[in-house]
């Protein structure tokens, strides 16, 4: 058939006038779909499948035109029709009704739709360089990201509210080891309550995108969960469902859940990540609630909190001995009790390092347990190299774990100059628990260590706003303060953090601030009373070499911090090359000796971190 032919047989066929029919009345169908359906919060996949069945449905009209005709006398083959009379093959102009008629109100609904999308976006914008800002702004928070805020609590039982929040917890951990997500710590989560109705703010305040909100409901042998996905900027309900299961089974259905919510997001999979979301902590739930009060006090970051968390890890431990992460929170808890002055390293490491060993024999890929022997390796044995490859793997296995990126960052990274990486790591996990005190307050740390003074002003402070009652980050900012220059204002910042915690570092930093100011008396009376507290509770060598500096006695705070160094306070003095308190040592021949065998020159990267 010769194309000149054969466009005149399209034209005599009517697949012209089809072609444009169905294009026309396809593109009504989408904008009324795309118009209607968000309006029944409808998942975005069914319009996508709708759109995919029209173009489908193109070729299918194309090829049923070519071969039927439509006569007075129904559809016939081409071939029939062509046979019969010439009025009985008398054609309408019905479809040139359908066109004009379809093509109006598709024109209508595209500039309604357009008009409605523009008064959503902006309602009221003040500016272009606001909407250009609210765009940015929109554009910079991942699409794959998610906080699952706390869980409803339905049962009569208040004291059903740790299991509730463990449903909540064991559902955030699951979606956390999923590296294409990006999952809010539970620390951050926690500040909300369930069903707000501020979702927007909250999404924008966390940086994510969509919100997981959720309830439970548990009677005797029985739990029902109720969630919701919502994506927070449409406000559109993703996906929602209910499970009535046994208790045995809780387990399960948050693995169910998890995966149901990574697969809805488009999140990738990967076998080890499919099988570490299947994977059940424990079978004890009981233990599971105990492990949780455990992880809530150790978050308060006190020394009496800290004993209180190793109670309930203990206790999580004897209901369940096969419980790894119990005992990687114990092995937390035991690290950080002499970094709060709650007990000497001689009598808290050793059992942090026997817990964190005996977590990674039971379960080799749990983050937590890595993490918690990188911290070990860094904060109490000196070993940087070791230490950073620990905590990669735990961020290798778990992206979402906060703590990795934290402990990284102000440990072996900062005590070797690395600020560059050091802030990077820190931000990020900041970014991951954005309402994490410590998170934020360590993260001023290292913006002081690099001599970034504003930065760490500013970072210090929003951990002031999430917790005024920090005492860490009241003496934090009083350093900062003190390095400044400005110590009257450095002075009421340790004021504040002696009345808020009885931390005898932060009265070594009050009396060392008093004595640079020539309030030696008050400054006698701190050392006097640190010495005598010394007797009967743990008093940081660091503390009292802080004091002998600004009393002028350098070679006696050399043998403190030569004290420190022997009894395996690494904690406080990993970062003696770059602690701008120590400062005043810098260049004695005792204090270098001590430096190098801390941070040896082969290992020290140092600099300002390039702002």
């Amino acid at each position: 058939m010769k194309v000149d032919n054969f466009f005149a047989e399209l034209k005599r066929r009517n697949v012209y006038k089809v072609a444009v029919a169905y294009a026309v009345v396809a593109w009504l169908v989408i904008q009324v779909s795309s118009t209607v359906l968000p309006t029944f919060h409808a998942p975005e996949w069914v319009v996508q499948t709708l759109v995919m069945l029209v173009a489908l449905g193109f070729p299918i009209a194309l090829v049923i035109a070519w071969a039927f005709e439509a006569t007075p006398e129904g559809i016939k083959r081409t071939e029939v029709a062509d046979a019969m009379p010439a009025a009985a093959r008398q054609k309408k102009h019905a479809w040139i009704y359908i066109v004009v008629i379809g093509g109006g109100i598709s024109v209508a609904l595209f500039f309604v739709g357009r008009y409605s999308a523009m008064r959503t976006a902006a309602p009221r914008p003040a500016s272009a360089e606001l909407r250009r800002g609210e765009q940015s702004e929109a554009a910079a928070v991942a699409p794959k990201s998610i906080a699952v805020l706390p869980f409803d609590n339905l049962s009569r039982d208040p004291d059903n509210a740790y299991f509730c929040e463990g449903v909540q917890d064991e559902i955030l951990t699951r979606l956390a080891k999923v590296a294409d997500l990006k999952v809010i710590s539970r620390t951050s989560t926690q500040h909300f309550k369930s069903a707000p109705d501020n979702l927007p703010q909250i999404a924008k305040q966390l940086g994510v995108a969509h919100i997981l909100e959720g309830s439970v409901q548990k009677a005797s042998d029985q739990v029902r969960v109720n969630v919701q996905l919502i994506n927070a900027v449409t406000d559109a309900h993703l996906w929602a469902d209910t499970y009535d299961r046994k208790l045995t089974d809780i387990f399960a259905v948050e693995s169910e859940i998890a995966k149901t919510i990574a697969e809805t997001l488009q999140a990738r999979l990967s076998g080890s990540e499919k099988q570490m979301m299947a994977a059940a902590p424990t079978t004890d739930t009981i233990a599971y609630e105990l492990y949780l009060k455990g992880r809530f006090f150790w978050n308060k970051r006190t020394g009496a909190d800290l004993k209180r968390a190793i109670d309930y890890f203990k206790q999580a431990i004897a209901k369940d001995p096969n419980y790894a992460l119990a005992y990687a929170g114990l092995a937390d808890s035991y690290t950080l009790l002499s970094v709060f002055s709650a007990a000497s390293p001689h009598d808290s490491i050793p059992q942090a390092r026997a817990a964190a060993k005996k977590a990674l024999e039971l379960d080799n890929t749990l983050a937590e347990a890595h993490a918690s022997f990188g911290r070990i390796l860094s904060g109490y044995d000196y070993d940087f190299e070791r230490a950073i490859a620990e905590f990669e793997r735990a961020i290798q296995l778990n992206p979402n774990y906060a703590t990795s990126y934290h402990w990284i960052s102000n440990g072996p990274l900062t005590a070797r100059g690395e600020f560059d990486r050091a802030i990077a790591e820190g931000k990020r996990a900041v970014e991951l628990d954005p309402l994490s005190m410590i998170d934020n307050a360590d993260l001023g740390q290292v913006y002081f260590y690099a001599h970034r003074y504003d930065e760490a002003i500013s970072q210090v402070g929003k951990a002031l706003e999430i917790d005024p009652h920090s005492y860490l980050a009241h003496f934090y900012l009083g350093q900062i303060y003190q390095i400044q220059g400005h110590l009257t204002e450095a002075i009421a910042e340790y004021q504040k953090a002696v009345e808020l915690d009885d931390d005898p570092q932060a009265l070594a930093f009050l009396g060392q601030a008093q004595a640079r100011i020539g309030q030696h008396d008050k400054a006698q009376k701190i050392l006097s009373r640190m010495t005598e507290e010394a007797k009967s509770r743990y008093v940081s060598a660091y503390s009292f070499a802080l004091m002998f500096i600004a009393l002028g006695d350098k070679e006696r705070a050399i043998d403190a911090l030569e004290r420190a160094y022997r009894e395996g306070a690494a904690n406080d003095i990993i970062t003696i090359k770059v602690d701008p308190m120590l400062e005043d040592l810098r260049g004695h021949p005792r204090f270098e000796a001590l430096a190098e065998k801390i941070v040896p020159a082969r290992e020290f990267k140092a600099g300002t971190a390039s702002k």
